[in-house]
């Protein structure tokens, strides 16, 4: 049975927390949606106002929350001092609130499987040494370190690439293909939202506290097919495949505390109607 708490969530107005915060909802929980300005959440939904930036603002939104589940993130700019802003600071913002005012919550944020070094020899596990380059996955690994070392009840999802529900993730990939000449043949770790769900589930009971968790479905995808079920497909090629355990994740740990996708592959999820 889950634990119904009540929630406060960040991010609820991305592509992940949009999808998340109805079916967590649905599930009996108490949502609180931290939002900066006005946005169409779901009646059931506490909307409080608050920003990452302002420590201030976020005393009302953590008072008398059972859990925080962090998913907000700032990733799409070149404005990579934003980035540590947000990802970092911000982070570390809404821990010191949650050490102030809310000590018994468990802490839940949502990470990135584009932590794991690009030139992996498998795909990445929870124990491997990350040290990325790039703003974005350098950021979530600083923020990492902060919850890690907080002093509250933590855990720590990795997502790969998600998709479905028309959020218009999957749709992008052909543009994403161009933009950075992704090897048709380059394969990446998957999970729908409904799966990002179960492991929320999975994190918010307690089942993953002080862990790290990366989140996948049964089938890794390749550019190619998910250019296809996007409806643009990308020219295939036999060149060489550089680095092609990037975007890579094992999700075995995760799968020892009870994972189960409901959505196993794309394709399942092509076949039922839920891209």
């Amino acid at each position: 049975m889950i634990y119904v708490s009540n929630v406060l969530m960040t991010g609820t107005t991305g592509l992940v927390g949009s999808r998340l915060l109805p079916r967590l909802i649905a599930d009996g929980h108490e949502c609180r949606a931290l939002v900066r300005s006005d946005a169409q959440l779901p009646a059931e939904a506490d909307v409080v106002r608050g920003d990452l930036d302002d420590p201030n603002s976020l005393v009302e939104a953590v008072q008398g929350v059972d859990a925080v589940v962090h998913l907000a993130a700032l990733f799409r700019t070149d404005d990579e001092d934003a980035i540590w802003r947000a990802n970092r600071d911000g982070t570390r913002n809404l821990i010191d609130a949650v050490i102030s005012h809310a000590p018994g919550a468990r802490f839940l944020m949502t990470s990135t499987g584009n932590v794991y070094n690009h030139d992996q020899v498998r795909p990445g596990v929870e124990t491997d040494t990350c040290n990325p380059t790039a703003a974005y996955p350098a950021s979530k690994v600083a923020a990492e370190a902060l919850l890690r070392d907080s002093g509250l009840t933590w855990a720590v999802l990795r997502l790969p690439f998600v998709y479905g529900d028309d959020d218009g993730h999957l749709a992008s990939m052909p543009t994403l293909a161009t933009r950075f000449g992704l090897h048709p043949a380059h394969t990446y770790s998957v999970a729908h939202h409904r799966d990002v769900a179960v492991a929320v589930r999975l994190a918010l009971g307690g089942e993953l506290d002080g862990h790290i968790a990366n989140v996948t479905d049964d089938c890794p995808v390749t550019v190619y097919d998910m250019a296809r079920l996007a409806g643009a497909p990308v020219e295939g090629s036999a060149a060489p495949l550089a680095n092609p355990w990037s975007g890579r994740m094992d999700s075995s740990f995760l799968r020892e505390k009870g994972f189960r996708p409901s959505v196993p592959t794309i394709w399942e999820a092509a076949a039922n109607g839920i891209l």
